[in-house]
């Protein structure tokens, strides 16, 4: 069961707030019983990439064997 600042990677792209599958972030907030998270991505020298409020279905744990990978972001439109 994931729960508040834990680490997740997107497993769906989220457009709208400029994240794509493969971001890593933490869970800020637990909406409903865990159906729903806030989930908050930085960037490297810690600025937010952007949060998105995805389904439970669309984050997974990180685990070790994870390979860390770079993108330039693309500001969500506001």
């Amino acid at each position: 069961m994931l729960k508040e600042h834990d680490v997740v990677a997107l497993t769906a792209d989220a457009p709208e707030d400029g994240l794509e599958a493969g971001d890593v972030g933490a869970i800020v907030a637990i909406h409903g019983d865990g159906e729903s998270f806030s989930v908050e991505v930085l960037t490297l020298d810690g600025g937010t990439a952007g949060i998105a409020v995805v389904s439970a279905d669309q984050v997974r744990p990180v685990y070790c064997e994870d390979v860390a990978h770079t993108r330039k972001v693309v500001p969500a439109a506001v």
